[in-house]
């Protein structure tokens, strides 16, 4: 289960540097202030600024229920097929959203592709409660 971990780390990590990218690029041609990054309001701001920020902060929500429950699943030696493979679904549909958000961002692919993830996640947890018993 280290591994799923490891992917959804990088992807935040990709995420994030999407955002900074499209914050330092809004700013070097002007299209938003540099004051407005202070508070984070005051100004109306490029769509593409919220789309990466929101994307950036959704790594920090449902994901958090991934990562508690993987480590779960390895300090109480509870790894098994179903868990990896709710594992891999759960990192997959995310990448998936994550793209989806970061490009054409459909709001349809992206609302399947998150409820796909949050499935995944809710079933690892099943999995993990049904081999704890």
């Amino acid at each position: 289960m280290f591994y799923p971990i490891f992917v959804m780390v990088i992807l935040t990590f990709i995420v994030g540097l999407v955002a900074m990218v499209t914050r330092f690029n809004s700013l070097r041609q002007g299209r938003v202030r540099k004051r407005y990054f202070k508070l984070m309001n005051g100004q109306d701001i490029p769509e593409q600024i919220t789309i990466t920020t929101r994307c950036f902060n959704n790594m920090f929500e449902v994901p958090v229920l991934f990562y508690s429950a993987c480590v779960l699943c390895i300090s109480l030696g509870l790894e098994n097929s179903h868990s990896i493979v709710f594992s891999w679904l759960f990192v997959g549909f995310r990448c998936l959203q994550a793209l989806i958000h970061l490009t054409g961002n459909s709001l349809l692919l992206r609302m399947g592709a998150f409820w796909m993830s949050f499935v995944s996640v809710l079933l690892l947890w099943i999995t993990l409660f049904l081999n704890q018993l």
